[in-house]
């Protein structure tokens, strides 16, 4: 299966600025990131970020990296201007893999990409994972999805789906209930053919996006279909807050 992982990388984070270039045992977040996609059998990796020095740091560690615009709203928006600078084919599959994931597996960067090559039929395939605790089906920064018969998305969203209303619902004050089987966290990795990431971006936000602020419904609102499946390998949280970095820093140690 032949594909390409792009991470994007943007140095304003509002929750932790410069994330790209925090240190991690002695190498920059995106070099570790980078190194992760190496591993995997892309035959390309490209890094995308709107700030020099991130693009200065991949070029010193030898990496391959483009400069995009700064005014883009979404990762998908940047990820096709890359597509476009590189001349790809519209049949092409990219993987995009986050630029703040240093411990992501490349098993499942290529289960990502072989999953869309295999379904000619859907525009993007994603992966996601059983979700163990009540706590987390209540987390709106969990994202959930529920999924047809063959594996396509039905839905995305932050609310506890599906709801469980034969045990969920009658659970007493004191009784923590038990978690549907169903019940699936989305993680965030995807493989998109070019031709979606061009349509994508020409596509108004649908109203369930912007209410949801999840761009991947802006696909379903336009009748497309994601592929998706449990990951292969437990994928380990990335970094956005100070304490995510720090936890981080103590793996690597």
């Amino acid at each position: 299966m032949s594909f390409s992982v792009i991470i994007p990388a943007r140095f304003a984070s509002q929750r932790l600025p410069g994330k790209p270039l925090q240190l991690l045992a002695g190498k920059t977040m995106i070099e570790r990131v980078y190194e992760c996609a190496l591993r995997s059998e892309a035959k390309r990796v490209v890094v995308a970020t709107d700030d020099q020095r991130v693009h200065d740091t991949v070029r010193a560690f030898g990496g391959h990296v483009v400069m995009t615009s700064e005014e883009h709203q979404s990762g998908t928006d940047r990820l096709q201007e890359v597509v476009t600078q590189l001349w790809m084919d519209d049949e092409e599959i990219v993987v995009n893999v986050q630029g703040d994931e240093p411990l992501i597996p490349a098993a499942v960067i290529n289960q990502v990409a072989e999953n869309l090559g295999g379904h000619k039929d859907a525009v993007a395939a994603t992966l996601c994972e059983p979700i163990r605790s009540f706590e987390e089906v209540n987390n709106p920064n969990a994202v959930k999805v529920v999924c047809d018969h063959n594996n396509y998305a039905l839905y995305f969203s932050r609310a506890p789906i599906p709801w469980d209303r034969d045990n969920y619902g009658t659970a007493s004050a004191t009784e923590t209930p038990v978690v549907s089987p169903a019940a699936r966290r989305h993680i965030g990795i995807y493989a998109y053919r070019v031709s979606l990431l061009h349509k994508f971006v020409k596509w108004p936000a649908a109203s369930l996006e912007s209410i949801e602020r999840l761009e991947q419904l802006r696909i379903l609102a336009n009748g497309c279909k994601i592929h998706v499946e449990d990951a292969c390998e437990a994928v380990p949280g990335g970094v956005d807050t100070q304490q995510d970095l720090e936890r981080v820093r103590q793996l690597f140690a």
